[in-house]
């Protein structure tokens, strides 16, 4: 089985596009989304489109949140920043009835469960959390550089056995107090000066044919699930984003930040 990480897509279509076809030919049981969906990127309805017709399995990011409540005739204090302000307005904008309606049906987190087995062995389990910052704080920054000691705590207050998360555009495999805490990196705007964008394949595999970097779950006494993440750095044509950022005259910072894979303001 293999499953498909995405998170802070930021309505930049020809990054995702650019993953789907990379994969084009392999199948995915699943497609999960860890939020931020939208904002930034000009293709907020396009991404939204995408992540429908793959039946993904989503949840709202925080710039995802904004949206919403403007949707709703609300506001918001942050952002304070007009460059940023308007990504916003413009998104809310953007979104077609079917998107809106489709966006709002998005939970701010998801534990879903994964059947391994057949009739022969029986069906057991995978849980696999789904967070945009952290299981315990809608928007904490958890990236390769965070303590392992936070990941340990965690790791006590979940029941999952795999917990995917996004937020901060950084990304890591690490398995600590025996929960694999997996972040894809952005499948939208990379902010480590490579404009390439990031993603990640979970394969779970009963058998022992298995690479020898692959970890184990165990399913029961007698039967072990092998583990592997792959992380991917994927490029794309900038052009059709920046060129749309310029058509729709947003702030030219944004050009440059897609440009140079990097965040400038």
């Amino acid at each position: 089985m293999k499953i498909l990480l995405l998170s802070d897509i930021h309505g930049n279509y020809p990054g995702l596009e650019a993953i789907d076809n990379f994969f084009a030919g392999n199948t995915f049981e699943h497609t999960i989304n860890s939020g931020d969906s939208t904002v930034y990127g000009p293709f907020p309805n396009e991404v939204l489109d995408w992540l429908r017709a793959k039946q993904a399995i989503s949840i709202l990011g925080n710039t995802d949140k904004k949206v919403l409540k403007l949707l709703q005739g609300e506001d918001f204090k942050k952002p304070s920043n007009p460059e940023k302000r308007i990504m916003y307005q413009v998104t809310a904008k953007q979104l077609s009835e079917a998107n809106q309606q489709y966006l709002r049906s998005f939970p701010v987190k998801r534990t879903i469960e994964i059947p391994m087995g057949s009739v022969q062995t029986g069906n057991t389990f995978v849980t696999i959390g789904i967070y945009h910052g952290s299981p315990a704080r809608p928007h904490e920054f958890l990236s390769d550089s965070t303590p392992e000691s936070r990941f340990y705590e965690l790791a006590e207050h979940v029941s999952s056995d795999i917990v995917v998360t996004g937020h901060s555009h950084s990304p890591y495999h690490k398995y600590l107090g025996e929960v694999h805490f997996i972040n894809p990196g952005s499948a939208g705007r990379m902010f480590d000066s490579d404009p390439s964008v990031s993603c990640a394949v979970i394969e779970l595999q009963e058998g022992q044919n298995c690479q020898e970097t692959d970890q184990a779950l165990s399913l029961s006494p007698d039967r072990t699930l092998r583990l592997s993440v792959r992380h991917h750095r994927i490029p794309y044509d900038i052009s059709l984003t920046t060129q749309e950022l310029q058509r729709l005259k947003l702030p030219p910072v944004y050009v440059e930040m897609y440009r140079q894979g990097r965040k400038l303001n």
